[in-house]
């Protein structure tokens, strides 16, 4: 019977052991990207789990607690941090390996979209060596992470933007009638949602009986932002288009709820701190889904672009560059041509991985409220910090949208979008 029990143990084992080997090799050929988006997204997991439990374990450690004594959300931070910075080593190194890789016969490309066993245990590692740093470093990741986040930040700006004209462009392109009433109908959509979401925002975050000027202040801004947005993309000189107008007026309207919504808890004229607990929760699991798919988005996109973060020397910037070759030349002197020399990637690896590295640092400060330990450890996302960075995102948004649409104006001879 023992027999048997061990024979039948073996089998599963070699059965678990093939199934493994056969889903690490189908992401090496297929799903690279999608498996770096779930190694990011088991880091904002990891992150959140530390940061609920780990901070009676980090108060034993004595390199961590060296600079004196700290409240229950330094640690909570500083697990967050740790992890996060693991996470920014893992894929820094990879976006520094793999510069200049412009073809598939590259050995770099192989330990892009393979070797996912060792990546994962590097990772792990890298994750678990954080720990054991003192309590210096990690504070001088903090103050890079702040500028890294910044810069992930201005990167979804750009994406976003380009995201919008691109959208208006291909429906353009068409030159049908019912793509121009699909274009209006989505524009007026938009519009319609984001003032009726602005007038919302009055009611959630101006209450009566309250002094609450500055999110009046915001609010507003938010709607002449979206005017404005119409009145550029409209004038004869500009040549614009409303469905890009009508998208980042939306989008302007929510980055503005976001950081209203992560005003203290506490404060008057925040209409939501009577449902903190329902707020903290669902604003982590939408900042983590939100997070997981605009980075996604975003190294694909920015690794795969011409336009943005890719040298003249790339790939994609120079696939149109290369000289045909002779009309008299054979079909197998072609094929052993194009093997000889391999296929060009698909996209940028260094941009890629580099997207993730920011990325990384901007999950840290969402995770940690942007370091500020004033407010309650329950809650994610909350502070008057996170609240400027927000409401500064949505400025600089509306800054440059509307220099894409006045650029043209002032610098003729040069392509914008």
């Amino acid at each position: 019977m023992s027999c048997l029990l061990t024979c039948f143990s073996s089998c599963c084992a070699s059965l678990t052991c093939g199934l493994c080997t056969s889903l690490v090799s189908g992401i090496s050929k297929r799903s690279a990207r999608l498996a770096y988006c779930g190694l990011f997204g088991a880091s904002l997991i990891l992150s959140w789990i530390l940061r609920e439990v780990a901070a009676p374990l980090l108060e034993k450690i004595p390199w961590i607690k060296s600079s004196g004594t700290h409240p229950k959300e330094w640690y909570q931070i500083q697990a967050v941090l740790r992890v996060s910075m693991g996470n920014f080593l893992f894929f820094a190194i990879f976006s520094l390996i793999m510069i200049g890789v412009k073809d598939q016969n590259d050995k770099r490309d192989s330990w892009h979209h393979g070797g996912w066993i060792a990546k994962m245990v590097i990772w792990l590692l890298l994750v678990v060596l954080m720990f054991f740093l003192p309590d210096a470093v990690i504070s001088v990741y903090e103050i890079l992470s702040k500028f890294g986040a910044g810069l992930f930040l201005l990167v979804q700006v750009v994406i976003l933007l380009d995201f919008t004209h691109t959208w208006n462009d291909a429906w353009v392109e068409k030159d049908e009638q019912k793509w121009y009433i699909a274009l209006l109908a989505v524009s007026i959509g938009c519009y319609l949602a984001a003032f009726t979401f602005s007038g919302i925002l009055f009611m959630w975050f101006n209450p009566s009986g309250h002094d609450c000027g500055l999110n009046v202040f915001f609010i507003v801004m938010t709607m002449i932002l979206a005017f404005a947005f119409a009145v550029i993309a409209l004038h004869p000189a500009v040549n614009g288009s409303l469905l890009p107008a009508s998208v980042i007026s939306i989008y302007c309207a929510y980055v503005c709820f976001t950081g209203l919504s992560s005003e203290p808890h506490g404060y008057a004229c925040n209409g939501l701190h009577n449902k903190s607990k329902a707020v903290s929760t669902s604003t982590l699991v939408l900042g983590m889904l939100t997070t997981v798919l605009s980075v996604l988005y975003s190294a694909v996109r920015a690794g795969s672009s011409t336009t943005f973060l890719s040298p003249p020397s790339s790939p994609k910037a120079s696939a149109g560059k290369k000289p045909l070759l002779e009309a008299e030349e054979m079909e197998e002197g072609k094929e052993k041509k194009k093997e000889a020399e391999g296929q060009p990637v698909g996209y940028s690896y260094t941009f890629f991985h580099l997207i993730f590295a920011l990325a990384s640092m901007y999950s840290a400060m969402l995770l940690s409220g942007w370091t500020d330990t004033s407010e309650s450890s329950s809650l994610i996302d909350v502070g008057w910090t996170s609240v400027w960075v927000r409401i500064c995102t949505e400025w600089i948004t509306g800054l440059l949208y509307a220099w894409t649409l006045l650029a043209p104006l002032f610098f003729p001879d040069r392509e914008f979008f």
